[in-house]
């Protein structure tokens, strides 16, 4: 592994004893940089390694939709990292207890994680460096160029990054090593997986899909489907909701089921499609990882504050801008706006889990158009996000509402009312892009 993507959080005192990977964001067994690290490790000091999966009762506005696709994305997880004699743990409950008294308890000697922006996420690894004494790293299994080797600031948009990582990528864009099979057997404590539902704090009632397979094995095969009937016509469909032209790999890529680096690698050959090649790695590279950038950079990724200085300034000279509309967020999640196209659009994610990209721009727009304040958008509209879509709580959807409600990574349009310079969407325009009838058709039920 090229040890550029390594991060030392925590320096240690060096020990005797397992060596633990404590995932979080990359939930898969194969093509997983900290675990390929992590075993590297466990190899070199002949010791056992141990995978440690800690769940949260209740994590940001999750459902049971998300809960159960990564709980079964997990189950597979284990089967797999048994059939390597590597241990598999699930610990329930806070992380900062739980991880520190788990490497107690096998008196662990090093620690590895991997890489997530994601405030609560950065706070429950420092809460557990500070209770522990061995070392402690990080590596980033998620992005192809390491996002701390990318930039040490907050990009300003697209074309700031996108220089920056098409030089490192030849660095970083190279064959996964496959995972070894350990020498010792386990005698591994099969999880009851029908019991940890019970655990669960979280909303029943955002029921499961069933359109979507979990799993590392499933986000594979959506990526063959996809290079099979869909990659060819990519670059001209995709931002067509009418066309079923996208990946639908992002909930994959949210819960860690399959590796970027992976998509790129089987990608990458297919240079045929030149405009389809160019467009989806664009979109899977430098567009996730600024994502990632703006949010471990910008602290206030879910707010106001966290908009650019131009848009902070335009929205606060048009608060007090009259609204044809407003909306609760009740009347919102229940789709009960005056407009078909963005109700449809509110019951296709609240129906399978995932908005078509194109929509969820508007969406997001018109509850800015619809609300309140500024504040008030990001709120609903994250709240919405989360609750119902299997890649809410992402960098990608904290970006892309930060984008449409607050010019994140644009650039000042036209001035009109309530948007200020913020970039506008309407009705027409999708009407001229697209079938909006047949969209509202197929959607609102």
């Amino acid at each position: 592994m090229n040890l550029k993507r390594l991060r030392i959080l925590q320096e240690g005192k060096d020990k005797i004893g397992p060596v633990v990977y404590w995932m979080q964001r990359d939930q898969r067994a194969h093509d997983n940089w900290a675990l390929i690290y992590a075993q590297s490790k466990a190899i070199e000091k002949n010791t056992s390694l141990f995978v440690v999966f800690n769940l949260v009762s209740n994590f940001l506005d999750a459902t049971l939709r998300q809960y159960g696709f990564m709980i079964k994305g997990l189950q597979e997880v284990e089967g797999e990292l048994c059939r390597h004699n590597i241990h598999f743990v699930l610990t329930v409950g806070d992380a900062e207890i739980e991880i520190p008294k788990f490497l107690e308890s096998i008196n662990a000697s090093l620690l590895i994680a991997d890489f997530n922006p994601l405030k609560i996420s950065r706070g429950w690894k420092k809460s557990v460096a500070d209770k522990i004494d061995i070392p402690f790293c990080e590596v980033d299994a998620h992005n192809i160029v390491p996002f701390h080797q990318v930039s040490a600031k907050q990009e300003f948009a697209a074309y700031t990054i996108r220089t920056k990582i098409h030089k490192l990528l030849p660095e970083f864009l190279d064959e996964l090593p496959s995972l070894q099979k350990m020498k010792n057997n386990i005698n591994q404590v099969k999880i009851e997986w029908k019991k940890i539902y019970d655990l669960l704090n979280v909303n029943k009632d955002v029921k499961e899909i069933d359109w979507l397979i979990p799993g590392e094995m499933a986000a594979h095969n959506i990526l063959q489907e996809f290079i099979k009937n869909k990659f060819t016509k990519y670059a001209t469909d995709r931002n067509f909701p009418t066309h079923d032209a996208q990946s639908n790999l992002s909930p994959y890529f949210h819960f860690g089921h399959i590796a970027p680096q992976r998509v790129a690698l089987v990608i990458q050959p297919l240079t045929e499609n030149e405009e389809s090649h160019k467009d989806f790695l664009e979109e899977m590279i430098v567009r996730r990882e600024l994502s990632d950038n703006f949010c471990f950079f910008n602290k206030n990724y879910d707010s106001f504050e966290g908009f650019h200085p131009w848009a902070q300034e335009s929205l606060n000279i048009h608060r007090k801008d009259k609204r044809d509309y407003i909306y609760d967020l009740e009347e919102f999640e229940l789709a009960k706006t005056h407009e078909d196209l963005w109700n449809a659009a509110q019951l296709e994610m609240v129906a399978s889990g995932k908005m078509h990209g194109y929509m969820r721009m508007y969406w997001a727009k018109k509850i800015l158009e619809w609300s309140k304040s500024p504040e008030e958008a990001m709120k609903i509209a994250i709240y919405l996000n989360d609750k119902y879509e299997l890649d809410g709580r992402d960098p990608n959807g904290y970006t892309g509402i930060a984008w449409s409600i607050g010019g994140v990574h644009d650039r000042p349009w036209f001035e009109r009312a309530v948007y200020g310079k913020i970039r506008y969407m309407n009705y027409n325009g999708c009407a001229k892009k697209f079938d909006v009838k047949k969209y509202i058709q197929k959607h609102l039920r």
